[in-house]
């Protein structure tokens, strides 16, 4: 069973029903930094994101899991900018 959610940009994302979305705390927690870096970059539009009912923000951990995997490379390569 999929659900679909409407994104900002109006592209409909669906999802396994396996894959739940995260709020911005849990997404803050996961790419080990604060929900304020998070709500920034939703305003830039620098992270993918879904609008819920209006205000509400979340997040898709599969969208999540490569600029997860950068951070880690930049630290890894002693970048932090």
């Amino acid at each position: 069973m999929n659900k679909e959610f409407l994104a900002e940009s109006e592209h409909s994302v669906s999802f396994s029903s396996g894959e739940y979305p995260m709020t911005v705390r849990e997404a803050a927690k996961f790419l080990g930094v604060s929900p304020q870096t998070v709500y920034l970059w939703v305003e830039r539009k620098q992270i993918p994101h879904l609008r819920v009912m209006g205000r509400n923000i979340r997040f898709l951990k599969s969208d999540l899991e490569p600029l997860r995997a950068s951070f880690k490379q930049e630290m890894e390569n002693g970048k932090t900018t």
